[in-house]
Formats: C-alpha cells, structure tokens, sequence
C-alpha cells in the first residue's frame, strides 16, 4: 500500500481549479460531500482569467439546441448536462452570484463589467461557500486506486479519497498549465483518448498580399474549407459540399489569419497533417450573391464607366482589399467601362471564391480549446460518471467536446461540471 499523507480521506477530490472543476467542486459539497480541489498553478482560474480578451465570454444567449449544435455530431452527448444546466439557468447562477451580464450583438454573454476576474471570483466564493477546500499551488502527478479508496499522488504528498472529478482540461494555452495530463491518468484505467489536436486557434498561410492587410478585419466573412479524400490515383479528391464552413469576423495577419470565422473551422484544417489535401476558400462579400454582384458591376460600368475598379469595389470592401483584389488581377488603374470579360470573371472569383494557401495553424499555444480528448462513449452523458472505473468522473475540455468561438466551450463546462458534481456526491452516499 502506498504511503499517504496521513491527513483524513476526503469524499470527493477534484483535480484542477478551472470552470468545470470549481463548478463541481462547489456542486459536490452541497450536496454534502467533503470536497477538495487540487491546482497546480498558484491561482485558481488560470484559463477564465485570459479568456475573450480578459472580458470571458461565459456562455451565449440560445437555447439548448443551439449549444448541441456548435459541438456538431458530438453536441448530443451534451443533452442532459444542458437540460440540468443549460444557458440561461448559467446567466441565471451567475446573476445571483453578484455577476451581472449582457449580451452583445453576436449573441455572446459576458459579465456587465467586462472583467473575467469577476466571474473567477464569483466560482471561486460560491466554492468556499459550500465548504470547498482549495490546495494551490499542488499538482498531481499520478493516480492510483487501491480497497474502493483513490490515491492522487501530488507534489505535497499522496491524498486519499473516495470519489475523483478529472478537470485538468486538455492541451490548449499550455502556459495556463493545461498541458495534457489528464489523458495518461485515464489512459491507465481503461479511457480511449481521441486524437488531440488545437482548435479555435489562428490559421499560418495566406499570400503576399494578404501579409500586407495585416491588421485589416471584416466583419462578415464566409469560410469554407475542404479536407480532401483519395482517388485511384493517390491524389486529393474534394467533394463539392466543404468539410466545414462558418460565416463571421476575419482578421488578416502577418502570419495567416485569425478572427472568430477561421478559429471556428480551424478544428477543420488542423485534423489534417497534409496542408496538400486542404482548401481553404473565403468569400468577403457573404450578403451578395455571385449574381447580383455581377449585376451590381454591370450597373457601375453602364453608370460610372470611367470609375476605376478599386474605386468601385471600395463601395463593398475596405479600400485596402479592394486595391489587393485589383493588384492581382492587373485592374487597378483600369476604367470599369474597359473591364475585359475576363478580368471581370477573375474579380467575381477573388470576391467570391478567393482560394488561399493554409500550411499550418498556431498550435495549442495560442488555441483556445482541445479538439479530441476523452472517448465520450466511455462516459455516462447522464453523470459524467467514467463506465471504465467506479467513482471516477470526468468533465470540460478533456473531454471530446470543442464547439464555436462565442461562449459555447464554457456552457460545455459548466453543464458538465455541474452534473459531475451532483452525481459524485451522490456516489460518495451516507
């Protein structure tokens, strides 16, 4: 038998300080279970600090389908979390927690103070409430289970416990201290791990003149990218329809790209490691169709045919894109009423259907959530309880769960979280 600490066996230990696990720390001691949070970092809420620019985006204002749907095919296994905490009762928790919130224009949620260290604070002082214990800086280093009873070997020693919630998180903002140590521990007991790869995170690639719009956004972008199957002939085959397509703000970079349209599809081109079997298409104007463009263009060359095409395009997209798009279709100085029908088409196509080279994205150091993680088949979607061990629970972004920029990640952690919580009370029984 190992050596433990010789303090008392606690009833649950939750292993990490982020939103899940605070959640169902917080959940575990009200419902009468003696509770202890293990954090490797020196604070609690590393990861809800740094995110939306500091402001943290909690959530977004739609129902429960509308959260399914941002995780795609894997939104189901969401169901009863959110039907047990689903948006609204969390703007509700937070609203009662002293945190008050608003919504902005693209339906995200955050605190009215646009201060993350409150809604930090807000978990942080719910959990003492409840009785929660929080030990930081402690990480854990292994876990081991021996007679019913858990063993975390930390670096203050080996705690004893009854129940264990996994909330480590996955490998994203590693700086945060989420570094992927999760997934050896579960590994050991029998969990399948999905491949892990970054998502939400900027893209690398893109052109010369799309490095010297650096700094340059849009607001409505659409993005499509393809992943590519294989012919007969071992080359890339694309289907018609995209892998993933999103439509929202597109930031141009020095290095690529970023902006909530391409952090939303990057989960797309980062589960490729062959940037030759990836397209990757924008389409800047989303609101107007090919057609009517072509109609729009028509009316300025019958109306304005001396207007120079930069000129005109500048009507529909920042000049400095509009003077890019005519750069490299050799129209920049050219008249509208002189526009080639060809010329024309490739303008059309720049606007519509610009294909731009993607060789790569930031990593999981600037990725805001893990895509892959935990097999969800191997976890009860009604508990969050583990079907490979008793008495183990499992929630957040450890899971293979990772959905749209805007809030959707967070209300994935907090369902889970919370439901985690109640049921590992539970399990801990009289």
């Amino acid at each position: 038998m190992a050596q433990t600490t010789g303090e008392a066996e606690w009833d649950v230990i939750v292993l990490g300080a982020g939103a899940a696990g605070l959640l169902a720390a917080a959940r575990a001691a009200a419902g009468g279970a003696r509770t202890l949070v293990l954090e490797k970092n020196r604070k609690a809420g590393v990861k809800i600090l740094m995110s939306g620019g500091t402001r943290c985006n909690l959530t977004h204002d739609c129902d429960a389908t509308g959260i399914m749907e941002a995780f795609g095919k894997n939104g189901r296994f969401l169901r009863q979390a959110l039907a047990a905490l689903g948006p609204r009762e969390t703007v509700s928790m937070f609203n009662q927690l002293g945190v008050a919130t608003k919504v902005e224009e693209t339906g995200k949620v955050f605190p009215a103070s646009d201060r993350a260290l409150q809604v930090r604070d807000a978990l942080l002082e719910q959990a003492y409430q409840c009785g929660v214990a929080i030990r930081l800086p402690v990480a854990v280093l292994d876990l081991s289970h021996e007679a019913n009873t858990w063993l975390v070997s930390t670096s203050a020693g080996i705690i004893r416990s009854r129940v264990v919630i996994v909330t480590v998180g996955g490998k994203s903002w590693p700086g945060c201290g989420t570094t992927g140590d999760g997934y050896a521990w579960l590994e050991k007991f029998g969990h399948s791990i999905r491949e892990t790869h970054p998502a939400l995170v900027p893209l690398r690639g893109g052109l010369e003149w799309t490095h010297q719009l650096s700094g340059l956004t849009l607001d409505a972008v659409t993005a499509r990218v393809w992943l590519a199957g294989q012919g007969d002939s071992g080359s890339p085959v694309f289907a018609k329809k995209p892998t993933s397509q999103r439509t929202a703000g597109f930031l141009f970079t020095h290095f690529g790209f970023s902006g909530p349209v391409v952090m939303d599809v990057s989960r797309t081109v980062t589960a490729t490691h062959d940037p030759q079997r990836l397209r990757f298409q924008c389409d800047w104007l989303p609101d107007l169709s090919s057609s009517n463009l072509d109609n729009w263009l028509t009316s300025q060359r019958q109306s304005s045919g001396s207007q120079h095409v930069g000129t005109a395009l500048a009507q529909l997209v920042p000049r400095r894109l509009a003077e890019a798009i005519c750069q490299s279709t050799n129209t920049l100085a050219t008249p509208l009423g002189e526009l080639s029908s060809k010329a024309r088409q490739a303008i059309l196509q720049m606007l519509k259907q610009c294909e731009l080279p993607v060789i790569g994205s930031r990593g999981f150091e600037k990725a805001e959530v893990t895509a892959g993680g935990v097999a969800l088949s191997e976890i009860d979607p009604r508990t969050m309880k583990s079907k490979k061990m008793p008495s183990l629970f499992v929630a957040g972004e450890i899971l293979d769960l990772d959905g749209w920029i805007g809030g959707y990640n967070f209300q994935a952690a907090f369902s889970t979280g919370h439901i985690a919580g109640i049921h590992a009370a539970l399990a801990v029984g009289p």
